[in-house]
């Protein structure tokens, strides 16, 4: 299938998923030393809600999970604030033009770190609705990682801010956080990037319908350069919720 969006011209047919799988293993990617998901039939009683089981005649699993731990997962500025936001209100609007940068975080003070200079280098003058930046170097090891205590890179302040006030509206990320694992509760990144300066009482000019998707995959083989994003989330009232953004080549 073949939609022209834009003028663009995009191949429904050739989709790259850029989320990483949720699964009930070691496998798992884990971060804010939590522990791997559960997924694992209802029982009740002797009953149990699986098929090979004998018992049941359908598959039937409760499923325990926290979306900013377990995988990649779309936030919106209720993550930060006092009173409580949701990203299945803030996400109405699916497709968007993206732009994917590629970025190898340099070292400041023993930390890796996303400079301001180098999302505007990456970019180059383009001002897209999405940002996808992929660290280098990029293993696969993504797929998997326990980020609890390893203070992964994250994304320096003054870039969230330029990426904000460039209008962008999406960020994604292939790290746990913007932001510094153990930083006292600053998120320098976070509120930049959503323009809020009180948590507890929201200013005018915080971006309600702005969010950030962290911990996704994106494969050496895609390029550098513009998509089509659509940005799929599932429909739960909460700060967060688990997502399955897919890029479409232009």
């Amino acid at each position: 299938m073949i939609a022209t969006i834009e003028n663009i011209k995009v191949d429904l047919s050739k989709p790259i998923d850029i989320s990483i799988p949720l699964t009930n293993t070691d496998e798992n990617p884990i971060a804010w030393y939590i522990e791997k998901p559960v997924i694992e039939p209802v029982k009740f009683d002797e009953w149990v809600g699986k098929v090979s089981s004998g018992m049941s005649s359908t598959n039937f699993n409760n499923i325990l999970f926290n979306p900013h731990g377990h995988g990649t997962h779309t936030e919106c500025l209720g993550h930060i604030t006092h009173d409580f936001y949701s990203v299945n209100q803030a996400l109405k609007q699916f497709f968007f033009l993206a732009e994917l940068i590629s970025v190898t975080p340099e070292e400041q003070g023993g930390d890796l770190v996303i400079t301001k200079n180098q999302v505007v280098q990456a970019l180059n003058g383009k001002t897209p609705e999405a940002i996808i930046i992929r660290t280098l170097p990029n293993s696969a090891s993504k797929l998997s990682k326990k980020y609890s205590h390893t203070n992964p890179p994250y994304l320096a302040e003054d870039a969230a801010r330029f990426i904000c006030e460039s209008g962008i509206q999406h960020l994604l990320i292939d790290l746990p956080s913007v932001d510094k694992e153990k930083d006292e509760g600053k998120l320098l990144a976070h509120k930049a990037f959503w323009n809020v300066t009180d948590v507890k009482n929201l200013n005018e000019e915080a971006r309600l319908n702005a969010t950030i998707t962290e911990m996704i995959y994106v494969v050496d083989a895609v390029k550098d350069g513009s998509y089509l994003l659509n940005l799929q989330i599932a429909s739960f009232e909460n700060d967060a919720s688990p997502s399955k953004p897919v890029l479409y080549s232009i």
